[in-house]
């Protein structure tokens, strides 16, 4: 008599884990805002990664109208120097000099 094997249980098939739970409302619809504005750094820094890139809605929970509005804002407010561009330097990473200078 053959062996039976069991098939490996999908990702979307599964119960419980991390991601079982709901999708986390949209900060901006729970507050019933209507348009993000660029000038509320405060709220637009929680958009914004630690590198200074622009985190996905995945990852905040904002939905999809007002996810395009915070992405437009952070531009916008780069733009005006009101957010860096890039985080600044922690240091980590030496400064390297002309090619002679490095080891290999």
């Amino acid at each position: 008599m053959a062996k039976q094997r069991r098939r490996p249980v999908r990702r979307r098939e599964r119960k419980g884990g991390p991601s079982s739970s709901r999708r986390k409302p949209c900060p901006y619809c729970r507050d019933k805002v209507d348009q993000v504005d660029y000038k509320d750094l405060s709220s637009l820094r929680r958009f914004i990664s630690d590198r200074g890139k622009i985190r996905s809605r995945r990852i905040t929970g904002a939905c999809r109208r007002h996810q395009s509005q915070v992405a437009r804002a952070i531009k916008r407010a780069r733009e005006l120097a009101l957010l860096p561009y890039v985080a600044e330097s922690s240091g980590d990473h030496r400064e390297r000099g002309p090619r002679s200078e490095r080891k290999r």
